[in-house]
């Protein structure tokens, strides 16, 4: 009795061999652990032109009459949408476990960065600070930060190296530089996003017994975690925020398994920003339509300056017209060019019928 059986899934493929239990029986299970989905064997003797079936008990497979040695077995899958929905949970799966993969390899990727170096002395020129840094490795920076004005050191300067294990060193010590203690470290903007909506994340599809330590645990995999939000009452959804902004757009547009469900991951819109736009767009056409009517004339926002008369509201003319509806004065607005070129001139031209004010005429 062969200790192995050889199983491929078409015929045209290569086989593999899976091993047999010490009977002489197959478990479906070692089948499906390299076939997914797989429910059965069948084979083509050699003198038949069908395929027979193998044997199944209890998700046992018993050798056929000549053994498992005769031929290659093929693998048998279910019909229908089962296999579908199989062979799409596994296709998900590997999908997933890509993601996780690619987002710990963003994490841990080495990162080349200029450090600052904090508390130098106010003697301490470029060169100096480059000899000092020299001792840890190769350095292809080296920056001290004077004031514009006076030309004197702030204090601080920033130095580079040319390789990652160098860069950890200078950063894993405090350092006497010209008598006194330095440190060094990331500047703030790389240590934290300068954009802080693109470190966040909307996780979306969440079930109701996720709690916000389920999310912190779960997305610390892939990078440090600063904040987690879930809206109460529940809605369905929460926020997380990462310390690094390219760990969080790299997990956007992924589905991923959490407590047993699947929660959909997408960037996290600012918030009420199209609200916020569509408010002020109202308020403008509010305004217009009310100087407009106090005008005497027809002001349509939303047309040409075709449509209104060659008739055009920029926002100084906005602002302008709405103090002198306020106040009543409306000699502010005479220097505003484009309205009809101006104020009425010759005889019988005063303040209130300015532009025509009263009689609507406007050229």
């Amino acid at each position: 009795m062969s200790d192995f059986v050889k199983i491929a899934e078409n015929e045209s493929d290569d086989a593999v061999e899976v091993p047999v239990e010490k009977n002489g029986t197959l478990l479906v299970s070692n089948v499906a652990a390299q076939f997914p989905g797989a429910c059965g064997l069948r084979y083509r003797p050699l003198d038949a032109q069908s395929y027979r079936g193998v044997r199944l008990v209890d998700g046992v497979l018993h050798p056929p009459a000549d053994g498992w040695k005769s031929c290659v077995f093929f693998v048998n899958y279910p019909k229908g949408p089962v296999i579908a929905d199989v062979r799409s949970q596994e296709k998900r799966k590997l999908e997933e476990s890509d993601a996780v993969t690619a987002a710990k390899l963003l994490r841990s990727e080495p990162r080349i960065s200029d450090l600052v170096v904090l508390g130098l002395p106010f003697s301490t020129n470029e060169e100096e600070l480059k000899d000092y840094f020299g001792a840890f490795g190769s350095v292809v920076l080296s920056q001290v930060k004077n004031d514009p004005v006076t030309g004197k050191s702030k204090g601080f300067g920033f130095v580079r190296f040319a390789d990652y294990e160098s860069q950890l060193k200078a950063m894993s010590i405090r350092h006497m530089i010209g008598g006194r203690w330095c440190e060094v470290k990331l500047p703030q903007s790389k240590m934290y996003p300068q954009n802080p909506e693109r470190s966040r994340i909307f996780v979306g599809r969440c079930p109701e017994d996720l709690t916000t330590e389920d999310l912190r645990q779960f997305f610390s995999q892939f990078g440090e975690v600063t904040d987690v939000y879930i809206p109460k009452p529940f809605r369905s959804f929460g926020f997380v925020t990462f310390a690094n902004e390219a760990v969080a757009q790299s997990l956007c547009g992924q589905d991923v398994i959490i407590k047993g469900s699947s929660v959909h991951l997408a960037t996290a819109e600012p918030k009420n920003a199209a609200m916020r736009q569509q408010s002020r767009l109202a308020t403008t056409q509010n305004t217009l339509a009310g100087l407009g009517a106090a005008l005497g004339v027809g002001v349509n926002p939303a047309a040409t300056p075709a449509s209104t008369g060659g008739f055009n509201l920029t926002p100084a003319m906005v602002a302008a017209m709405t103090q002198a509806l306020q106040t009543g004065n409306w000699g502010n607005v005479g220097g505003l060019g484009g309205v009809g070129g101006g104020p009425r001139q010759g005889p019988g031209a005063s303040p209130s019928n300015a532009y025509g004010r009263q009689s609507g005429n406007w050229m």
